[in-house]
């Protein structure tokens, strides 16, 4: 996996995705919660043609600025740039923007992702379950 790899993901702001219906607030305006999922679905689908069958990514860290409003009604745009890779280690740098590029920049973000096996991954979960 080479650096260099770009996302695009577009969203509409949405009686779902608000403060208001997530918790993070009393508002009907995009969320923060909502903006880190954009991002982090931005972020994986950029990549996930570049893994091995079987192979998925899965979020590590962020530090993310939400920097303005979106209402109900208006697109939300992620873009995304695979900046370094470090082994397993994926770090992207990534921006919302409302109505696309371009436009009011939302939120603006560095997120790590790894590299993980699905299968193994996903076992070792639901063994904590067990017992």
């Amino acid at each position: 996996m080479n650096v260099g790899i770009k996302g695009e993901q577009k969203v509409r702001v949405d009686d779902t995705n608000t403060a208001a219906a997530l918790g993070s607030g009393l508002l009907k305006v995009f969320s923060t919660p909502s903006a880190l999922a954009l991002i982090e679905k931005t972020c994986w689908m950029s990549v996930a043609p570049f893994l091995e069958e079987g192979q998925g990514t899965v979020g590590t860290r962020v530090e993310l600025d939400h920097v303005a409003t979106s209402p109900v009604g208006i697109d939300v745009v992620c873009v995304s740039e695979l900046v370094a890779v470090d082994g397993r280690k994926l770090v992207f740098n990534a921006a919302v923007y409302n109505g696309g590029v371009g436009g009011e920049l939302v939120a603006r973000a560095v997120h790590e992702r790894f590299i993980v096996t699905n299968s193994k991954f996903q076992a070792k979960a639901d063994a904590k379950l067990v017992g």
